[in-house]
């Protein structure tokens, strides 16, 4: 595995790596920066939690002009929560570089306090489609001076519906700049945007195998009704888990599941799409701070929670869709760091556990409790 310092990077990029740890460069790190530092368009296939950010985070500041007070790179992503990740990593590497600011727009934040930050000339803008569209609109940020446009989660943003906004953005760039895409899957909607607007681009696939695949122990339970709530509690308290996310289907029963576990004594609260954002980020600031143990969530958070030292997460309703079950595993074992899953399902759910398991090529041990409350395997396996 290649280390940073095979790379020709700048002195301050050097010491903010160091600063945050990083030496070893993952599978996607040492396959994508490369390749963007020499200004090529790549299309990346790649698991959640294998370090994206930085393999188009890295090359991005290092090609963008602090002196020069306009934006030079555009990083497109579907998530609010993701928006404030990419854009907290980005100040990261960036913070010896002088001058060079990194903004975030996205909807539920006063666009107000967004202009203002326009105002002053950042170089670096991440965004989700519907507000950046919003900013191009009122005339409070332009395109022109853009080098380089990336696509993060682009599988989930173009499935989320915003294909038209996406290619109304595109078409209003300069049409010289460097386009990389990030995506966990390469859907048709995701070739159809490389095939539109790349050329000569470079193809990039990492399999979620050895270091690149997050070491993430799957289990199921059969629970149902009042009985999950109280079988949840038990794996808490019995394997000692210090930061878990469970996650749920409706706002409904995130809010519910998460009033109960505070009756049972757990630090624990809820997200899901129709908060304040500014709750959220609260919440969300909680949760890294360790201050809440069990994040509640719907899948809209999915792709924005990105927390080291996520011990366990729990399925505590069957997906809706099978993929979803992978971003929402992929929030634990990130870093190389190992973390266990739960899915708790019912025997009407049983069949879509099964195709769920067969989609995502899943290793599940299903569990039970015994006699005297405890875990252990059960007859056979899942899947």
């Amino acid at each position: 595995m290649a280390d940073y310092n095979t790379l020709e990077l700048s002195p301050e990029m050097r010491k903010a790596l160091e600063q945050m740890g990083f030496t070893a460069m993952t599978e996607i790190q040492e396959k994508a920066i490369p390749v963007m530092l020499e200004g090529r368009d790549i299309i990346a296939k790649a698991p959640t939690g294998t370090g994206k950010t930085c393999a188009f985070g890295v090359p991005l500041i290092e090609r963008t002009d602090p002196a020069k007070k306009c934006a030079q790179a555009l990083i497109l992503c579907p998530t609010r929560e993701l928006c404030t990740q990419i854009t907290g990593d980005l100040r990261k590497l960036a913070q010896f570089k002088e001058g060079l600011a990194v903004v975030s727009l996205y909807g539920g934040q006063p666009i107000v306090k967004q202009i203002t930050a326009l105002k002053r000339g950042p170089q670096v803008v991440v965004a989700t489609p519907g507000r950046l569209l919003d900013h191009l609109q009122r005339r409070t940020l332009h395109l022109k001076s853009v080098t380089a446009v990336v696509l993060d989660e682009a599988d989930e943003m173009l499935d989320m519906g915003f294909m038209k906004d996406v290619r109304k953005i595109l078409d209003s760039l300069p049409g010289k700049q460097q386009m990389a895409m990030f995506s966990a899957t390469i859907s048709r909607e995701v070739m159809d945007i490389s095939w539109l607007y790349q050329r000569d681009e470079v193809e990039i696939t990492v399999k979620p195998v050895e270091e690149s695949e997050p070491k993430i122990t799957q289990f199921s339970l059969f629970s149902t009704g009042s009985r999950k709530v109280e079988d949840l509690s038990a794996i808490l308290r019995r394997k000692g888990y210090r930061r878990a996310i469970v996650f749920c289907n409706t706002k409904y029963t995130t809010a519910r599941l998460s009033e109960q576990l505070r009756e049972r004594g757990f630090s624990a609260d809820c997200l899901h799409g129709d908060m304040r954002q500014q709750e959220r980020n609260q919440i969300m600031a909680a949760f890294k701070a360790g201050r809440i143990a069990v994040l509640v969530s719907t899948d809209v958070a999915a792709r924005g929670i990105d927390v080291s030292g996520v011990d366990v997460v729990f399925n505590y309703e069957v997906p809706l869709e099978n993929e979803y079950y992978l971003h929402r595993i992929g929030r634990t074992g990130r870093a190389r760091r190992e973390g266990d899953s739960y899915i708790f399902f019912s025997e009407e759910e049983r069949k879509h556990l099964n195709e769920i398991i067969r989609y995502t090529r899943s290793n599940v041990t299903q569990l039970r409790f015994d006699e005297n409350g405890e875990l252990t395997e059960a007859v056979r396996k899942e899947g």
